[in-house]
């Protein structure tokens, strides 16, 4: 199985001189990053169509190898909702595609939908099968959604006629990675798209800066990984991003799966075993 490991998105202030060496300036930043892990998840394409030249750096300071994800605009997916964005998805897809061999999945990341603002899964159907049809070739594509009974069976079916993978993410809206694992049709792609959001709200009651782990998740790490070996031989690849709001600090996150999954023991080993707590009183 292909692992290729991340965080969402490589510029967060809180990152300098723990992550970046002190000093290093921020035209740099990605360039050390991308020798530090093998893929990042672009969040700045959620706000705005990248202009050719930015999405040209991209491609010149990062290895061969090395690979970019990249959330679809939210013009597409929040503003728009699907219906009537041709000219946005054909613009971000011929911009995006200037990377190359190193443009992984594009992901439409949708926001959970009150009643008031999308009725229920068929409504929402509606507007995803004849978008999805339409998808150009030669392109990975994910769909997030954070409406948990919109699980059915005519979502999977829509995504998987397209080879378009159902992102699994770790949110307090959504299944734990043991469901995952017992739910074999939720792998609706060749490869799998994961996301390890956590609790926006409830963390940001703890921290706002970004620099180190405060929530002891190897439990979950250990369930996640015991998950993702299982989906073998479904899938041959599979892309992972931590969110700073996972734990604390997306590298940290990355850094404790891949150690986990190398069977090494993390360099800083959590001291109290149980699900969301804090690492240290400090925090």
């Amino acid at each position: 199985m292909e692992l290729y490991l991340g965080t969402s998105s490589w510029t967060a202030a809180s990152w300098e001189g723990v992550f970046y060496p002190p000093g290093t300036p921020a035209s740099r930043h990605l360039s050390y990053y991308s020798r530090q892990f093998e893929t990042v998840e672009i969040d700045a394409t959620f706000y705005a169509t990248p202009a050719p030249s930015t999405v040209d750096g991209w491609r010149q300071r990062t290895p061969e190898g090395f690979v970019f994800a990249a959330k679809a605009p939210k013009s597409i997916t929040h503003e728009k909702i699907l219906v009537g964005c041709e000219a946005e998805l054909s613009e971000f897809l011929g911009v995006m595609k200037r990377l190359g061999e190193k443009l992984g999945p594009i992901l439409f990341q949708f926001k959970y939908f009150k009643q008031s603002e999308m009725p229920g899964a068929a409504a929402f159907l509606d507007r995803l099968e004849p978008f999805v049809a339409a998808l150009p070739p030669g392109f990975q594509f994910a769909v997030e959604i954070r409406n948990r009974a919109w699980l059915v069976p005519r979502l999977l079916e829509t995504l998987r006629a397209r080879n378009v993978a159902l992102a699994l993410i770790d949110h307090p809206y959504m299944p734990r990675a043991a469901e995952y694992r017992r739910r074999p049709e939720w792998i609706t792609a060749d490869f799998a798209y994961i996301r390890w959001l956590g609790d926006r709200y409830k963390i940001e009651e703890i921290t706002t800066d970004w620099n180190r782990l405060i929530l002891d998740r190897t439990r979950e790490t250990r369930e996640w990984i015991e998950m993702i070996r299982g989906l073998l031989p479904q899938v041959q690849r599979v892309y992972g991003y931590y969110n700073n709001h996972y734990a604390g600090y997306g590298v940290g996150s990355a850094r404790l799966f891949r150690a986990l999954w190398e069977g090494r023991e993390p360099e800083s080993e959590p001291t109290t075993p149980s699900q969301g707590v804090l690492l240290s009183e400090e925090a």
